[in-house]
């Protein structure tokens, strides 16, 4: 089997016909002969066609995109699905940046990049750790209250009325693992 050159194409609304239209042709003459598409915002929480894309492509095959933007919601999300592509052996090409990780410095870049999102990542929790940090001094945080552990006393009753783990999760809506630490913490 023969690696293909797979589009990708996204406009973030139905009404930008032209845009997609564009897309389409772009990597049509760029030599795409499967192409997906996909008319929603790259915010929403799925992107089937992207899905669709990723679980197609084979070792060896190419995914190409026009823009940036049109494949990947941040660095983080390019990073992730480089990653993706990465263990099933596909390059990832991008036709506005001139990027191709099929060559050292596509790799180089994509892995730049990466090691940016990573260091903003590690930037944020640094500051988010500070930040509560601060408000614990002040009193004004307590952290995540547990949930299941606030429903001891039911679990324990409900336990004691022979209700099997199961009756419990359900009328509840914990685990089975929080039942069974809760009657262990609480038996004795």
């Amino acid at each position: 089997m023969s690696a293909t050159q797979v589009g990708y194409a996204r406009t973030s609304t139905a009404d930008q016909k032209a845009g997609l239209e564009a897309q389409l042709r772009d990597l049509e003459a760029h030599g795409c002969t499967k192409v997906f598409r996909e008319e929603l915002s790259s915010v929403a929480a799925k992107r089937p066609q992207l899905e669709a894309a990723l679980e197609w492509v084979r070792e060896g095959d190419t995914l190409v995109v026009t823009k940036l933007d049109r494949l990947a919601r941040s660095v983080a999300d390019l990073v992730e699905i480089q990653g993706v592509l990465a263990k099933k052996g596909v390059g990832l090409r991008i036709m506005s940046m001139s990027l191709d990780t099929s060559t050292p410095t596509g790799k180089l870049m994509v892995n730049l990049l990466g090691s940016i999102a990573e260091f903003e990542r590690e930037l944020m929790l640094e500051r988010q750790r500070e930040g509560i940090a601060k408000a614990k001094a002040e009193g004004k945080y307590a952290g995540r209250q547990p949930t299941a552990r606030r429903k001891a006393e039911e679990v324990m009753k409900m336990r004691a009325e022979g209700k099997s783990a199961n009756d419990i999760t359900k009328a509840l809506g914990i685990s089975r693992a929080s039942v069974f630490r809760i009657v262990a913490e609480n038996s004795g």
